[in-house]
């Protein structure tokens, strides 16, 4: 008798599935392995060791904090240059011959500064508003590998445009920069392409913020507006090394009238500021000057007043620092006329400084 067929078994049921939703992970609480190795940590969330510091990372680091530090000088430089700047009037412009950016090509830079005292002088006669002589007069050729310095004695007698003959100097009292230009470019029969008129009253601030200069020189003692009974500045200097600041140079860069050595004259000034120039050049260039660059940077154009835009400062300031270090020229002039010495030697002492 066949065995009776047993019911089938039921079909199991389906298993039954949840959802969850994953919640975000604090940081330091594990997760996967590639948010751990985000974190700097291997997939077990253990921290991974720093790699070892090598002479190549050190220099590497190095090298970013000079490059981050020349940056913010040029930056401050800039801004300094395109807002903090005064620009010389239009009609000086319009003597000029252009040309650009110092460091594109060849340029020739007119270099003044005026007498003009501080306000609170007490000595007698000292102009403290108004206009006034300029002080220094120097020609710069910079830039396209060319380097010369060409100082003008600013008692030199010659023909000023509407005024006749007279000192040179007063070119600049009678019609400020734009008549300075005019004379200094009839007389040696050149182009200028920019004027920089030094500003004495902020020229102190730069030097400071060098840190000051070391100047090796001979004996100095002099009395600048005055000396410092009237409002002015007494500078005694014995021969050899000293560490000047800033209103000590500026002292130091106008003296005519040496009370050490009374035999000195516009010769021996132009040396003299040629060593002051020499000095701040190298100040900027050594180890100090990098550490207090952006001081420097923003402090420059503030002592000046120019026809150039911030590219154009930063183009005769970069030809300045790279150019070589030619001694300055003094244009030849008779000391007891103050004549020139000949038509001749004028042109002699231009073409020189053109080739340089």
């Amino acid at each position: 008798m066949p065995d009776p067929i047993e019911p089938a078994a039921p079909a199991p049921e389906p298993p039954q599935y949840r959802v969850y939703r994953a919640r975000p992970r604090l940081p330091g609480r594990g997760g996967d392995g590639l948010s751990g190795l985000r974190r700097g940590r291997d997939g077990g969330g253990r921290r991974r060791a720093r790699g070892p510091i090598t002479p190549g990372r050190v220099i590497k680091w190095i090298v970013l904090a000079v490059v981050g530090w020349l940056l913010l000088s040029l930056v401050l430089f800039l801004l300094s240059a395109q807002f903090a700047q005064t620009r010389v009037g239009s009609d000086a412009g319009g003597e000029l011959s252009g040309g650009g950016a110092p460091i594109v090509g060849t340029q020739t830079v007119l270099i003044l500064g005026s007498d003009l005292r501080p306000k609170g002088s007490k000595e007698p006669g000292a102009q403290t508003s108004g206009p006034s002589r300029s002080d220094t007069m120097m020609l710069l050729r910079v830039g396209g590998g060319h380097s010369a310095k060409l100082s003008i004695p600013r008692d030199t007698i010659v023909a000023i445009p509407g005024h006749g003959r007279g000192k040179i100097n007063s070119a600049f009292a009678y019609g400020g920069n734009a008549l300075a230009i005019r004379t200094v470019k009839d007389f040696l029969g050149i182009k200028i392409n920019h004027v920089v008129d030094v500003n004495f009253a902020n020229f102190p601030g730069l030097v400071d913020a060098m840190g000051g200069i070391d100047y090796t020189g001979g004996c100095v003692v002099s009395r600048i507006n005055g000396g410092y009974k009237n409002g002015g500045i007494t500078l005694h200097l014995k021969a050899g090394t000293h560490h000047l600041d800033g209103k000590q140079v500026l002292a130091l860069a106008r003296t005519r009238e040496n009370l050490c050595n009374r035999k000195e004259n516009d010769f021996t000034r132009a040396r003299r500021q040629q060593r002051i120039l020499s000095a701040m050049k190298s100040r900027v260039l050594s180890f100090s000057g990098f550490i207090r660059l952006p001081w420097i940077a923003w402090n420059a154009p503030r002592a000046v007043e120019t026809d150039m835009g911030a590219p154009g400062m930063v183009g005769l300031a970069a030809s300045a620092l790279t150019s070589g270090g030619a001694p300055t020229k003094v244009l030849p002039v008779d000391p007891a006329t103050d004549e020139p010495l000949s038509a001749t030697a004028v042109r002699q002492a231009v073409d020189r400084f053109l080739r340089g």
